[in-house]
Order: C-alpha cells, then structure tokens, then sequence
C-alpha cells in the first residue's frame, strides 16, 4: 500500500461508534504521528501538538488515579478523525502538485518540526542558573528519502534562559531551555527550539528494536522512535517552554530524560 493511500485509509476509519479507552487512543496517536511524518505536506503541524498534549494531560489524570470520562475520550477520539481526515485531503493535493523526482524540503527541517532527544546535562532548578549551558543528542537518524540528514547522536546546544527556585511564597519550581545550535557531523547549523513536553523513556533496551529504522523529514521527526511511555507525571509545560515542577517542588531533570523539542523556524542543513 502507498504512503498515500495508507494515509487516506487510516483517515476513512470511522470510531465514532464507540468510546475508546485510553490505550486505545494512545496507537491511533502514534498511527497519527507516523503519517504525518510520511506525507507530502506540512499542513497541521500545530493541531497534531495540541492531539498530542490532550492526550499528554488525559494521561497524567489516568496516572493520578482520577477519572478520565468518556467525553473527554470522545472529544479527543473525534479530533484525531477530523485530522486524519484533513491529513489525507491535504497529502493528495500535495501529491498532485508536486513534480516527479521533486524534494519538498531540500536540505532543511521545517519550522515547526518536533523530535525527541535525550538530555546530556543535568538540570535542577534549584541550583541552575540562568546562562547554564545545556546539551542534549538526538535520539533517531532523521532521512529524507534514502539520505541521512542527521544522525543519530548529533547534538542540541543551548542554554538555560531563565529559572525560578520552589519557596515558601512560590512553590513552583520552574526553568525555561533554549536550544540554538544543531552539530551536524562536526558543522553547526543555527536553531531556535525549545521543550515541548517532558517525557518517560524506557531505557535503551526499550528503544533499541527501532532506533536503527529512523525517520523521515517531516513535523514529527522524533516521535514515531518508540520506547517513550508518555509525559512524565508532575511536570507541565508553559507557554514559551517553561518547564514547571507541581506540588511544591523544583524540576529536577536527570541526564538521560527524554525531551520532545520544536523548532521554531527552518533549519538549512547546507554542508
């Protein structure tokens, strides 16, 4: 079945009969992460962000023990239809308009790209200071078509731009990461991205049956890796960033911690 098509049947399927639960929902989020990352179209990039952090929150309420009603499931679960649906019309016309043996992005990530990578230095909010140095590496070969644009294991270079300490009067611990620079086989590329969601990662053994598959160019470069169980509970995500602890605490992220990033414009890979 073509990529095409693949993506237009997924879009017909209708679930609407039905509530689905919660696992549920979660694959036909990954079946819409992976075709978006397929198509021939960069359209929607924003309404997947916002299916993926409604079912972020859904599942920090499911992990807390509190219900999670069939509305909000319904809700959700229509959503993701209407996507697919404007996914498949807009795959076709792209399709249509595109040249034979025409590259739709030449050497360059789209602005509004999102891919996970996993943090190389520790941060604490608590004895961070803003200016701090940040690291992290990509977490999957990123290709388009049979040509690998960025390895696996290049790395993210940034900085912490601002920080708040949990107190007595504000017990939100908070700290804001900007990334600016990409290291492509030993070239710096210039970026602009930050964290989109704080996420679970099931260790290397979880990952390692499909991090040698890679990814293509897309909006979710990084997200269809597997071995990522889901947002870590007790961390939200602001406006801008902001990386913020709940219940009191400072945000403690540990090398290793998987973060999902966006780039906010277009990254030329020209080397």
């Amino acid at each position: 079945m073509s990529v095409l098509a693949a993506v237009m049947f997924a879009g017909s399927v209708n679930f609407a009969q039905a509530v689905p639960d919660l696992a549920t929902l979660e694959r036909r989020v990954e079946d819409a992460q992976a075709a978006y990352s397929r198509a021939q179209t960069t359209a929607d990039a924003q309404e997947l962000r916002e299916i993926e952090d409604d079912l972020a929150y859904l599942r920090v309420k499911a992990r807390r023990g509190e219900s999670v009603s069939s509305g909000d499931r319904r809700q959700l679960n229509e959503r993701i239809d209407r996507f697919m649906t404007r996914l498949s019309a807009a795959s076709s016309t792209a399709a249509r308009r595109a040249p034979r043996g025409s590259s739709r992005t030449g050497r360059e990530l789209p602005a509004g790209s999102e891919g996970d990578v996993r943090l190389l230095t520790p941060l604490d909010s608590d004895t961070a200071q803003a200016e701090d140095r940040v690291e992290a590496s990509t977490m999957v070969d990123l290709y388009q078509g049979d040509e690998l644009l960025v390895p696996a294991g290049s790395v993210l270079e940034g900085y912490v731009s601002s920080v708040d300490r949990a107190s007595r009067t504000d017990r939100q611990g908070s700290l804001t990461i900007m990334f600016t620079k990409l290291n492509v086989n030993g070239r710096p590329a210039e970026v602009r991205a930050y964290v989109t969601q704080v996420l679970e990662s099931e260790g290397i053994k979880g990952e390692a049956g499909r991090i040698g598959a890679g990814a293509g160019v897309g909006a979710i470069i990084g997200g269809i890796l597997g071995g990522v169980k889901g947002a870590i509970a007790g961390i939200l995500i602001g406006g801008g960033g902001v990386i913020a602890a709940t219940e009191g605490k400072d945000v403690k992220l540990p090398a290793g911690t998987v973060l999902r990033v966006r780039f906010d414009t277009p990254v030329s890979l020209a080397y």
